[in-house]
Formats: structure tokens, sequence, C-alpha cells
């Protein structure tokens, strides 16, 4: 499937972007107990500054205006503007960077992880899914044409650590039931959550489904949640503290 543009426009769609996108305390371990003892860290693509440690030395590169306004009205450090493939910082300048599902919104992903491990001395994190792990749940029968967009969109893990070039650890991240940031797969157990214009705008897949489609696959989820229909067959997620699902976080060692 062919997708309408490489990048989501966040200027234009990513007003609300932070109400939706939050850092999750439980997911948040992860990120934190990965950076250790680094003191300066890099956070790249760093949107509205979702998990970003309060504690330690962060700068942030942020393309977009609407984005950096948004670390303003959270009270995160102001970012620069500035891409992945081009930073603007000298050879391991950061003890540790940070890199939270952001990398499939990169013109030029491997160029912009070498970048990534060239600014950085000890350990580079990203946070991604794996398009080989999406069709876990549910959304693979009521998403499917979003879930191509996202394989077509998200690099594979071993794409990721090839060009990071360096030993790489994986880990799948339990995604809670009540998770506070609102990707896909946060809403395993609250379908209802995909009826709502403002979450879908925060998933940036949606913004490259052909014209009719995103309608149609809501108006399917909408008219099986009414008939019971989708609680038939997948009630038992709304029980389901937690979800192993596409959730990645790698950590790259030299």
């Amino acid at each position: 499937m062919k997708i309408k543009h490489s990048a989501f426009n966040y200027d234009k769609h990513g007003q609300k972007y932070s109400g939706y996108r939050r850092t999750d305390p439980r997911i948040e371990e992860y990120v934190y107990a990965a950076l250790e003892s680094a003191s300066t860290i890099l956070n790249v693509g760093a949107g509205a500054g979702s998990y970003e440690p309060e504690d330690k030395y962060v700068i942030a590169v942020e393309p977009s205006s609407v984005m950096r306004s948004q670390r303003q009205r959270g009270k995160k450090v102001p970012a620069i503007i500035g891409t992945a493939d081009s930073l603007p910082f000298d050879d391991h300048s950061f003890d540790a960077s940070m890199a939270m599902v952001t990398i499939h919104h990169w013109p030029d992903i491997k160029k912009g992880l070498q970048e990534l491990r060239r600014v950085t001395r000890e350990q580079v994190l990203i946070m991604t899914f794996d398009p080989e792990a999406l069709d876990g749940y549910w959304n693979a029968e009521y998403f499917p044409e979003l879930n191509e967009i996202e394989k077509v969109r998200y690099p594979t893990i071993d794409f990721i650590t090839e060009s990071l070039g360096v030993n790489s650890q994986v880990q799948q991240i339990p995604i809670p039931f009540d998770c506070a940031d609102g990707f896909q797969e946060a809403f395993y157990g609250r379908p209802e959550a995909f009826l709502d214009k403002e979450v879908r705008l925060s998933q940036s897949a949606w913004g490259f489904l052909p014209d009719g489609v995103e309608e149609k696959l809501v108006k399917r989820l909408s008219d099986d949640l009414k008939s019971g229909t989708w609680d038939k067959k997948y009630g038992h997620y709304r029980k389901k503290p937690a979800l192993m699902g596409a959730l990645r976080l790698i950590i790259a060692r030299p």
C-alpha cells in the first residue's frame, strides 16, 4: 500500500498531541533503568517531551514548531530546531541519547541512527514498534489497512540494530491496560477510544489512509461495539492487565 506522505505533519495535526501522548510511568521505568548513570542525555525527535528524565541534563531536538510549543506548556526544556540526520553536536557529546517512538518519521532512518551513535558516548535508546508483531491482537481484524501502513513505516528491529552497529539489547515492553501514552496498542482493552477523533489524530498512521477508509474502519468498530459483536469476540481484552504487543525498547551500547 502506498502512503500519501513520507512524514506526518505535526504542525497541522499535532495541536492536541501532548494531551493524548503522555509519559506512562510503568513504561518510563524501563527507560530510566536503561539510562542508568548517564548524566547528559540527548532526546531526538523529542516531541512534547515524553519519557525525558527530570533529574538529568537533557538537550532536545525537535523540528515541529507545534510540538516545541507544547514542550513549553509542559514545562520541558526548550528544544533545538533540527533533524536526526544532521545533528549539530560534536562526536561523543552526550553520555546517552534517546529517540522515543519517532524514528519512523525520519526521512533517512539509517543516517539518523548513525548520527545518534556518533554523538553518544554510551547507550542509545530507541523505543519503537516491531512491524512483525503488529498483528498480535484484534486490530488486525478491524484495522487491516492501518496495520499495513504501520508495517511500511516502522523499520525492522534488525535494521535498527545493524544501523547502530554495536551490541544491542531488545526488550519487549508490557503495555498496561490503562496506559497513559495513547498509541494504538495502549487501547487494546478500551476500544471505544478509537471512536474519538482526537485520539486518532494523536496516532499518525490514520493520517496516511486513503480518503474514506478511516470512516469505514471506525464505523465498523462502532457498529460491532453497539451490537456486542466486539465483546463477544474480544471482550476478554477488557480484563487483561497488560499486553505483550509490539512495543520494543532497544538499548545499544558500545
